[in-house]
């Protein structure tokens, strides 16, 4: 495995692994829709504590889905979309692979009753 393929790999991983929490994709959820904002209004809209959400935007920062950075004594966090742009390439590539093998299943199923004909 070359590095880059490794590299995107594990990027793809740390996203995944990233929203496989209901809680992260809840966050990402109230982000994308209010934008930045803290880690208190955002444990305001959900049934954790402050600390438990900072806990989770960290996974999320360190998987490149949000960003934090200081405002006076807060920290305000916001979504990073790039950071689902590999993930994204990698999952419409995976999609166009099964598309070609699906196709080339029809293709020959229906060369096959042509020929039963």
């Amino acid at each position: 495995m070359t590095d880059q393929r490794r590299d995107v790999t594990n990027e793809v991983d740390s996203v995944l692994a990233a929203l496989v929490d209901p809680t992260r994709r809840a966050l990402l959820d109230l982000l994308a829709a209010h934008g930045e904002t803290t880690a208190t209004k955002l444990a305001e809209q959900l049934p954790v504590s402050r600390q438990a959400v900072v806990k989770h935007l960290a996974v999320l920062d360190a998987a490149g889905l949000v960003s934090g950075g200081r405002v006076g004594r807060e920290v305000r966090y916001s979504v990073r979309p790039a950071g689902l742009d590999v993930t994204a390439r990698w999952m419409a590539s995976l999609a166009a692979d099964w598309d070609r093998r699906l196709a080339t299943i029809k293709r020959l199923a229906e060369a096959a009753e042509r020929e039963a004909r």
